[in-house]
């Protein structure tokens, strides 16, 4: 347990694009235009990625150990054989877990410092 923390402290803060995958990949395994499409949507098209841009988070993502590649397929038919899926490790979960917790506290910061700025007027 000790270790992990370790890691996942080395990680943080995470990249936004970095938290968006993690974040996606908490409800399936997606392989990379299931992940575009998942962030805009969640995003209200707020991060749109580019190819490039993705599967070069993906790779530091994969060699940080926050994510694997995934074996399981879709029925026949209803896939392209090229795909790579994608699914969070344990890591790649505490990770997240920790960036969520980490940004409350900057949330709870900014709305506490909104507050007094409005009474010193």
């Amino acid at each position: 347990m000790a270790s992990t923390r370790h890691a996942v402290e080395r990680l943080l803060p995470l990249r936004p694009v970095v938290f968006q995958v993690l974040l996606s990949l908490l409800d399936a395994e997606m392989h990379g235009y299931a992940l575009v499409q998942d962030i805009a949507r969640r995003t209200a098209a707020g991060i749109e990625l580019e190819p490039g841009n993705l599967y070069r988070h993906l790779k530091f993502m994969l060699d940080a150990g926050l994510i694997e590649e995934s074996e399981r397929r879709p029925v026949a038919g209803r896939d392209d054989e090229r795909r790579r899926y994608y699914r969070i490790t344990t890591l790649g979960r505490s990770a997240a877990s920790e960036e969520a917790r980490r940004l409350e506290g900057v949330l709870a910061d900014a709305r506490a410092r909104l507050a007094r700025s409005q009474g010193t007027r």
